[in-house]
């Protein structure tokens, strides 16, 4: 299922589901980010059809989109959805929504010891670490606790993902993980730690990977360094390769197929009786959400025109970050033939508070909606107040239902916490 597919005109109108998304304008408002429940689903879906067959576990990187009902919705999937999480209020988020803490796993290359400690104390699947220094933190805690953690090293094996530098983590220059060069020393020293069970092997080298080759280069790196460790007596099981499968942004885009990953990957893992992790996050739920915006004037400035609109880069930062791009389409279907090139703006005092610049649209005025498509990773978890904004209502679609997974944020909320002195 296609963002085309999730997101449809029917009798002009454009629908998410079963509902016109003009009708959840007009009832809560707008800017608002609404997702398809159907569409999360089928995507995690996909994984499970490709991965049939291979020991596998499929965790949702949170940080893509933390909404207590999306997480909710990927924790009753099937057998339930495992998670990653690089933050101990990601953790509460999950055990929020009904995910088995037993089927999380743990990044992140800062984990405080209070973290930690949380994260032992629930009893999740495995941690993911990053420097030596924090598996002897980790070793210290876990000791004083009483327990055992299992472990996986993130090597970091020189692979250049071909994506935005930003979100690119698998060169030696990045902060992520441990060079694999000296990643079996530092294994070797781990297994002797009181506290720590070493038992995989962990590699992530970035996120909108559109082609596969680099993750396929990556696991042979990875693959090869499990060789040289169960040689040297290290009981490793399970190998973690991350997430970071792209999806189509652009049209003409391709998003990376995760049938032919599965396919190219399955004979490298046939022979070593490894379980695979996996972390998908931007492709479960990007293409499953739009941010509806309203247009609040037409602006000429010289030969520029201005959309304004009510949504702004506290809402969805992308565009101003990465310079990303996202598709913009009227919910009201536009008569063939009338278009306007301009930048799609918000209210924000910076420059940098666009949408699209110099884009070909359907011809807009005041009072027209539009939706910012493929918008469901990345949009509500960066957005902030700044401006003093609040943000924005979440919605979240089941066919004709709908289920405010989050009320719009409200003066009251902008000052919680403040105290005049």
């Amino acid at each position: 299922m296609g963002d085309a597919d999730i997101f449809h005109y029917r009798q002009g109108q454009l629908h998410c589901e079963e509902i016109a998304l003009e009708a959840l304008a007009a009832q809560y408002g707008t800017p608002a980010y609404v997702y398809s429940k159907a569409a999360i689903l089928d995507r995690w879906n996909e994984y499970e059809r490709a991965l049939a067959g291979i020991p596998h576990r499929v965790c949702f990187a949170v940080k893509a989109n933390s909404n207590l009902a999306v997480l909710n919705a990927l924790a009753g999937a099937g057998a339930g959805a495992g998670f990653d999480i690089v933050s101990g209020g990601e953790l509460q988020r999950v055990l929020k929504a009904g995910g088995d803490p037993a089927a999380v796993v743990f990044s992140g290359v800062g984990k405080t010891a209070p973290e930690i400690g949380l994260a032992l104390e629930k009893g999740i699947h495995s941690f993911n670490c990053e420097s030596e220094t924090e598996i002897e933190l980790l070793s210290a805690i876990a000791a004083a606790q009483g327990v055992i953690a299992s472990i996986a090293l993130r090597v970091n094996p020189d692979v250049d993902a071909k994506t935005h530098p930003y979100i690119s983590t698998g060169l030696r220059e990045h902060k992520f993980g441990v060079d694999i060069a000296v990643a079996e020393d530092i294994y070797r020293r781990a297994s002797n730690l009181p506290g720590i069970l070493v038992e995989g092997v962990s590699c992530h080298i970035g996120s909108q990977l559109l082609e596969i080759d680099p993750l396929l280069e990556a696991a042979d790196k990875t693959l090869a360094l499990v060789a040289r460790l169960r040689s040297a007596g290290l009981p490793i099981r399970f190998l973690d390769l991350g997430g970071g499968l792209g999806v189509q942004y652009r049209p003409g885009e391709r998003s990376a197929s995760i049938a032919e990953f599965a396919t190219l990957l399955r004979p490298k893992l046939d022979a070593m009786q490894l379980t695979l992790m996996l972390e998908p996050g931007r492709s479960i739920v990007a293409e499953a959400g739009v941010l509806l915006t309203k247009v609040l004037l037409v602006k000429q400035n010289g030969r520029k025109t201005f959309v304004v609109v009510d949504g702004a880069m506290n809402d969805l930062l992308r565009p101003a970050l990465y310079q990303a791009h996202h598709e913009i389409a009227p919910l009201t279907e536009a008569p063939a033939g009338l278009t306007m090139t301009a930048d799609v703006v918000g209210p924000i005092c910076e420059t940098g508070d666009f949408f699209a610049r110099d884009r070909k649209l359907p011809a807009l005025e005041a009072g027209d909606l539009i939706a910012l498509r493929t918008a469901g990773a990345y949009g509500f978890v960066l957005s902030s107040n700044y401006n003093s904004r609040p943000r924005p209502c979440e919605l979240l679609v089941d066919g004709s239902r709908v289920v405010v997974a989050r009320q719009r944020e409200t003066f009251d909320d902008l000052i919680r916490g403040e105290s005049l002195p």
